[in-house]
């Protein structure tokens, strides 16, 4: 009568069909999730949790419970309307007459809503069984109350009905009339005529109509609130629920039209309890009316008590919800029910149904979205795994049962609206933060992966530009406990790219019962996490470390996110040093991650390859068009030392883009030149090297136009727009001891040097340096003052010859000797643009 009353018939007619529309298209989404597996306590906070995490469970199970809690007090407080409508004193009255005995006033109806209210709950302790036994009793007076009321429409003679109104200084009467089935009647009902509520002494609106007409569609969720006390909740749900849906809807649409044909509007707004008036056994309409809103209110209750045990047995709240754990000898939530009423106890201070109603609907569409969006991220995640039984919704149905609650919501009420996305927001952040991970499975992993599928087929590296080159990077690791900096350095390097960690483990798989590489991705993927480096992690099982990084050269990556560029630590005889064991990381909150890899390797004990072999690992790499990085001592780096000290100036990378091993082609635009120049800029580009400065060597020899040179170098660094200081370096004393130095191998001519970079044929230049130039190369680079926090270091191609690779070793460690943390690099593919 409320609804009709203010709204009229068309406008009824709308709200029941947008408010069964979003209902239907959430009842089709429990559905689906009802019937894709085994069900527990909690209804749709265990459908959202399962389905979404954690955090989205947690915030809406707490939603959902307040939703429940204020519905309870709201049917309470109905409940309460409807008992004082009949049995209270009239306004205007000091003495009751009859049956009108109950006093009228704040603190009397709130008496009268405490004592209902604990009677629901002495039926909600007692159990589900006798809740059930209860709702079903109730079922049957209410239907055959409805029975009752639709003869009467049709058994009723036309008659007024006075209606006693509050009025400020007592009452006045005003007259209803029971039409009987009239046209005109229906005529004037047919359009919207909003008027004050004469409960509240507010306007009403379509907005305030329908936030209270949609707490009476709200019992969806009553069947799915008691999941853990259904025998065969897939079963149940879907059939009680659909049937309950359709049932509803065909019986309010019913009463409307009657109402609106045989009630005129002064009746419908004025006395929301009409129905007894026109009833042909009044006192049995009064008796359903309490056992509707009686019921309705113990299912709010106990479907909050379920939500609240659930969400304290989860543990998401840790001891805050401890004592709603604690059950009956029957396993009834007996703390989460009294918690529960306590709760419905506060809200009902609030005084009147309508005050509370949009918040209730707020918080039930809040939900009902997402039921939804768990339904539709299920979907599309297409995980074989959800396979349920009830067919019928498609991903369009969630979609359009998330908008059409969103819409409502704002409609209804913006303000209500925003404080609860708020509130819904401040608890999902809480819960991502402090709550402790599950073992649930998340969503999220689903659809990113599914996402993460479908954006790899679309990167083609056919479509590659040099314009949006980046580096990604193959780290080579022996043992974590000796290369941590590293790690956490060439995370710096990457400059959003692809970064992997590759190890390899020299076991044959034949020989083993099973695969040894399983139980260490654990320690790896912790030791990504607590170093903070974006990092994927690659391990493989070989014969040999040359073999094991080819197989990760090989196969490390996917479509267009594959390494182009290697790193390796660098060979020499330094005894390694647990830097794993000293990091903030692990020193700061103690950590047994570490303790997941072995030992690192003794002073005195073999290494895993030979120097031959290492070198051969940098052949390979060249040969498979790779970028390649050898970092030496960076486990000497200090970085958070290094760029946060106060002294002036600030800390420097000092760059040296010409090859000192190849003094007669000394070039500074080559392509490996040019490769130097980027890493060294993107390492400067990283936020924690963004206070460090580039310093550019520029060596130049005597009579050699040097200032020329310089400006040509520095229009290079303009185009390229890199920030770099230039120092001229005069090192015509080294070059002297090149070429006074053997040319040649001894017993043969000098072997013909190949000026491609991307040949087979190797330069065999080895040879033709010797120790004393390499020394004074060494000096050179050494005496360069300040000392810089790291160098870039050109890094000649290994010999053809295979047998001089130990030589080729050896004059790299001459060179990079007592450096510091110093970055040997080789480019083989263009990485600079000039181009927009």
């Amino acid at each position: 009568g409320f609804v009709v009353g203010h709204a009229g018939l068309y406008q009824a007619l709308a709200m029941f069909a947008v408010a069964y529309f979003i209902i239907g298209m959430t009842v089709l989404s429990v559905c689906a999730i009802a019937t894709n597996g085994a069900l527990d306590a909690g209804g749709a906070y265990y459908m959202i949790s399962r389905a979404l995490g954690p955090e989205f469970g947690g915030s809406i199970g707490i939603m959902f419970f307040l939703a429940n809690v204020c519905g309870s007090a709201l049917y309470v407080l109905g409940l309460v309307e409807a008992v004082v409508d009949s049995f209270g004193i009239p306004p205007g009255q000091k003495v009751g007459t009859g049956v009108h005995v109950l006093p009228q006033s704040y603190w009397y109806e709130l008496l009268y809503g405490t004592v209902l209210l604990a009677l629901c709950l002495l039926v909600c302790l007692v159990g589900a069984s006798i809740y059930a036994k209860a709702t079903f009793l109730i079922f049957l007076i209410v239907a055959g109350v409805l029975g009752t009321i639709l003869v009467s429409f049709f058994a009723t003679r036309p008659i007024g009905v006075p209606i006693r109104l509050p009025h400020f200084n007592g009452s006045e009467t005003e007259n209803g009339s029971f039409t009987g089935f009239s046209l005109a009647t229906l005529r004037d009902n047919l359009g919207g005529g909003y008027g004050v509520d004469y409960t509240t002494g507010q306007m009403m609106s379509f907005s305030s109509v329908f936030a209270v007409m949609f707490n009476g569609c709200t019992g969806i969720m009553a069947g799915s609130n008691m999941s853990g006390d259904l025998k065969r909740p897939s079963y149940s749900i879907p059939r009680g629920t659909i049937s309950a849906v359709l049932f509803t809807y065909l019986v309010y649409n019913l009463l409307a039209f009657l109402m609106c044909a045989t009630c005129n509007r002064t009746l419908l707004q004025k006395d929301y309890g009409f129905l007894r008036d026109i009833s042909i056994f009044p006192p049995l309409v009064t008796v359903g009316i309490y056992a509707a809103t009686l019921s309705a209110a113990m299912s709010n209750l106990i479907g909050a008590s379920r939500i609240l045990y659930a969400l304290a047995r989860d543990d998401l709240f840790g001891r805050a919800l401890a004592l709603a754990k604690k059950t009956s000898a029957s396993g009834n939530p007996v703390m989460a029910v009294i918690l529960s009423w306590l709760v419905v106890q506060l809200v009902l201070f609030s005084g009147k149904l309508n005050t509370i109603a949009g918040v209730v609907t707020t918080f039930f569409l809040l939900v009902y979205a997402t039921v939804n969006l768990a339904c539709l991220a299920l979907e599309w995640a297409s995980a074989p795994n959800f396979r349920p039984t009830f067919r019928y919704f498609t991903w369009h149905t969630c979609l359009l049962g998330i908008a059409g609650c969103c819409i409502m919501m704002f409609l209804i009420s913006p303000v209500s609206a925003s404080v609860s996305l708020g509130f819904l927001l401040l608890l999902l952040l809480a819960l991502h933060y402090l709550s402790p991970s599950s073992t649930w499975g998340y969503i999220s992993q689903a659809l990113i992966f599914h996402q993460v599928r479908k954006y790899l087929l679309m990167l083609d590296v056919r479509k590659d530009h040099v314009k949006f080159w980046r580096p990604q990077m193959l780290l080579m690791v022996q043992n974590p406990r000796g290369s941590a900096r590293l790690i956490d350095f060439v995370n710096d390097l990457k400059k959003s790219g692809l970064y992997v960690l590759g190890h390899v483990e020299l076991q044959d798989l034949d020989a083993l019962p099973s695969d040894p590489l399983q139980p260490q991705q654990d320690s790896w993927l912790s030791l990504v996490d607590k170093l903070n480096v974006k990092a994927f992690v690659s391990l493989t099982l070989a014969p040999s470390v040359r073999h094991g990084v080819r197989q990760l050269l090989f196969t490390s990556g996917l479509g267009g996110m594959r390494p182009n560029t290697l790193v390796l630590g660098f060979y020499d005889d330094t005894a390694p040093q647990d830097g794993l064991a000293q990091h903030p990381a692990f020193t700061i909150a103690r950590e047994e991650v570490p303790l997941g890899f072995p030992p690192l390797r003794a002073p005195d004990a073999p290494k895993l390859l030979s120097p031959r072999e290492y070198v051969g690992i940098v052949a390979d790499a060249l040969k498979m068009l790779r970028n390649v990085l050898l970092a030496r001592q960076l486990e000497s780096l200090d970085k958070a030392w290094e760029l946060r000290r106060a002294t002036s100036p600030p800390p420097a990378i000092h760059v040296w883009p010409v090859n000192l091993l190849r003094p007669d082609s000394a070039r500074y635009a080559d392509t490996c030149s040019l490769f130097l120049l980027q890493m060294a800029c993107v390492l400067n580009m990283a936020r924690a090297w963004r206070r460090a400065r580039l310093r550019l060597f520029l060596c130049v020899e005597a009579g050699a136009m040097p200032h020329a040179q310089e400006e040509k170098l520095r229009q290079l660094l303009k185009d390229l727009r890199i920030q770099a200081q230039i120092q001229l370096v005069p090192w015509d004393a080294v070059t002297r001891l090149h070429w006074q130095s053997p040319r040649g191998p001894p017993g043969g001519p000098a072997v013909e040097e190949e000026e491609e970079e991307g040949a087979v044929n190797f330069p065999a230049n080895t040879t033709q340096v010797s120790d004393e130039y390499v020394c004074a190369a060494n000096k050179l680079v050494l005496e360069q003052s300040p000392a810089p926090a790291v160098r870039f270091l050109y890094l000649p191609r290994p010999p053809a010859d295979t047998s001089l690779y130990v030589l080729y070793l050896h004059q790299l460690e001459l060179l990079t000797r007592g450096l510091g943390p110093t970055v040997l690099v080789h480019g083989v593919s263009a990485v600079t643009s000039t181009q927009l």
